[in-house]
């Protein structure tokens, strides 16, 4: 995953927000992870990518599409997905630290 910031301490001086773009490669997985106290908010640019949850100890799959809104809260444990084999995906991603917290997991059950 290849993350671009546009707003950030370094690029606008903000103290408390970042956010960018990130481009997921083909085929491509994320491990399972959360992000400590931050909330993300995602929106899809282009391509089909997958955010898979873990609700009530199951696994909850969003399959997400060009113009659809992810939000991850905080301690949430996730992934994100691009199962298509051959397109990129881009998403905007809005989070609520300017460091990139990600607490790698086992398994979404921790």
């Amino acid at each position: 995953m290849r993350r671009l910031a546009a707003i950030s301490g370094a690029t606008a001086g903000s103290t408390r927000l970042w956010m960018g773009q990130t481009h997921v490669a083909p085929a491509t997985r994320s491990s399972d992870h959360h992000h400590g106290a931050s909330e993300t908010a995602i929106y899809v640019v282009s391509g089909t990518p997958a955010f898979v949850f873990l609700e009530d100890s199951k696994e909850v799959r969003i399959e997400a599409g060009p113009g659809d809104y992810v939000y991850v809260p905080p301690y949430v444990p996730h992934r994100e997905e691009n199962p298509d084999p051959s397109k990129e995906a881009v998403v905007v991603i809005a989070r609520s630290t300017q460091e990139a917290i990600v607490v790698n997991l086992p398994g979404l059950a921790g």
